[in-house]
């Protein structure tokens, strides 16, 4: 959870409260690691918790009764931990993980099917050797009138003394480019502190729900989330940001909000997606579970799970790239020169 976020909405804190309630009236077993009564626990917090089984048109029981046969009771727990990150797979979901000493199961073929529309190499090309860093920026004045940001990690904090400095370094540019390509998100207060200095008023850039019971569908009203204007140095020129199917969590976040303003385009491929606040709990063997329970969704009350479409769709050319040619970030700077 967010601090800020919780100390602007109210809601958040709501959602922390009621999150901790649950914790509190989950029976957790004494240690065991047997296998099937591990297997169960996560079943059942994931029964309990999660909040997307109908928006997936998922039938939990059904595959519970799949992974349950499979279970035995001289599995070691590398086999165990195998099984379970398969059946957790099958919710196709970057935010709900089962994480043991050993290793962290994942689903990543959210990407699978995506070019990967950045190449490290050719971007060094880009940056050169006279960019300047701070934080978890990298920037530079491209062509002599377009600020270039470079963002890779939401979870770097954003000082706002630091956007302070690369905006007054832009000050004589006409157009910015913020280019998060491959960021895997974060924190929402930096996609806040972030987006907070494109807007000169109060805006709506969502709403949520959370859980209100153990049931499938146990899920409140939408609340809103209104974003503050920061009042600090903004920007309010023309904005190009570039996304790849890379950019999730919190970076889908920050393009849910940046699409809203009249002054920004989104530029690349589709993002990632990643819309839901985690639920968190420990199985009777000590593994720790992360699970989506509370779904951020956009200005119009549509998910963003699977990602956030660009306004102008632009893939890498291979050609362009085998010549150390960015397609994307060209792209960008001829839209911002004001090129066809």
């Amino acid at each position: 959870m967010e601090e800020r976020l919780m100390k602007r909405n109210g809601l958040y804190l709501s959602i922390l409260v009621l999150f901790f309630a649950f914790s509190s009236c989950f029976e957790k077993d004494s240690f065991t690691d047997d296998p099937q009564t591990n297997f169960q626990a996560l079943w059942k917090l994931v029964d309990e918790y999660y909040c997307f089984f109908e928006y997936k048109n998922i039938d939990w029981n059904a595959i519970h009764d799949k992974y349950s046969a499979q279970v035995a009771p001289s599995m070691d727990p590398y086999q165990l931990f195998n099984l379970l990150g398969k059946m957790l797979s099958e919710l196709e979901d970057g935010h709900t993980n089962l994480t043991s000493s050993f290793n962290t199961s994942r689903f990543w073929n959210w990407y699978d099917g995506y070019p990967n529309n950045y190449n490290d190499i050719v971007h060094q090309k880009y940056l050169g050797g006279d960019f300047s860093t701070v934080g978890g920026f990298m920037y530079k004045v491209m062509n002599d009138h377009i600020g270039y940001i470079y963002y890779r990690d939401f979870s770097s904090y954003i000082n706002e003394n630091y956007l302070d400095e690369i905006f007054m370094n832009f000050d004589h540019c006409s157009g910015l480019i913020i280019d998060i390509r491959n960021n895997s998100g974060g924190s929402l207060t930096n996609s806040e502190r972030f987006a907070a200095r494109f807007i000169t008023e109060k805006t709506t850039v969502g709403y949520i729900i959370h859980k209100t019971g153990k049931g499938h569908n146990d899920l409140s009203e939408p609340y809103t989330i209104k974003l503050e204007p920061s009042k600090r140095t903004k920007w309010l020129r023309p904005v190009v940001i570039l996304t790849n199917r890379r950019c999730f969590s919190a970076a889908n976040d920050f393009v849910n909000k940046m699409k809203l303003f009249p002054q920004v385009t989104i530029m690349g491929d589709q993002t990632g997606g990643g819309c839901a606040l985690p639920f968190h709990a420990e199985l009777p063997n000590g593994w720790s579970v992360r699970i989506s329970s509370s779904p951020i969704l956009d200005a119009y009350k549509a998910y963003t799970e699977y990602g956030v479409p660009p306004d102008i769709k632009v893939d890498i050319i291979e050609n362009d790239q085998l010549n150390n040619i960015d397609t994307i970030i060209e792209s960008a700077l001829t839209l911002l020169s004001g090129e066809n």
